[in-house]
C-alpha cells in the first residue's frame, strides 16, 4: 500500500490518522511535522488522506469484531449541526453500534432504509427489541419478509 512512497508509512499513517482524528487543519499537520524535523507539504498530507483513509477504513471494517446477534433497534430526535434530525440507531448486547441513520422524518420508510441497510451490512439477527413504536415494527417485519424474526408481546 505505501510501497514507492517518498515518506516513510509511519508518517503517512501519524497524518491521516491525527487529521481524522482530531480538528487539525492540514497547515497545522504540516507545521507539526516541520517541529519534528519532517518537511511536508500540506497538500501532499491531503492526498495522503484522500488516497489512504478509504483503504485504511476497509481494512479496519475487516478486523472489525462481528456485531452480537440481539439488537437494539430505536430512534431519538437530536440536533445535528444546528437542524433537528432523527438518529435511528441499533445497538447489539455489548453495546457496540450495529448501524445508525439520520433522517428529516420519522416515518416507515425512513425506519426501513435504516433497518435494510443494518441488514445488508451485518445481516440477520437472532431477535431485534424495540421500544412500542409500531412503525419500528412494521419496518422490521416488512424487511425481513423471508425469515420472520419472532415477534413477542411486550410483558408489562
Amino acid at each position: 500500500m505505501f510501497k514507492g512512497r517518498q515518506f516513510d508509512q509511519s508518517v503517512i499513517l501519524l497524518c491521516v490518522r491525527w487529521y481524522l482524528a482530531y480538528t487539525l487543519s492540514l497547515r497545522d499537520l504540516e507545521e507539526m511535522m516541520a517541529e519534528r524535523g519532517i518537511a511536508v507539504d500540506h497538500t501532499t498530507i491531503h492526498r495522503w488522506t484522500v488516497r489512504f483513509a478509504p483503504l485504511l477504513l476497509e481494512r479496519f471494517n475487516r478486523r472489525k469484531r462481528t456485531v452480537g446477534g440481539k439488537w437494539h433497534f430505536d430512534e431519538t430526535y437530536i440536533k445535528v449541526r444546528g437542524q433537528w434530525m432523527h438518529l435511528y440507531r441499533a445497538i447489539d448486547s455489548v453495546g457496540d453500534t450495529v448501524e445508525f441513520w439520520f433522517s428529516e422524518q420519522r416515518d416507515l420508510p425512513s425506519a426501513k432504509r435504516f433497518f435494510k441497510k443494518a441488514l445488508a451490512r451485518h445481516g440477520r439477527p437472532d431477535r431485534v427489541v424495540i421500544d412500542g413504536s409500531q412503525t419500528n415494527l412494521e419496518a422490521i417485519i416488512s424487511c425481513d419478509t423471508t425469515n420472520r424474526l419472532q415477534v413477542r408481546p411486550r410483558a408489562g
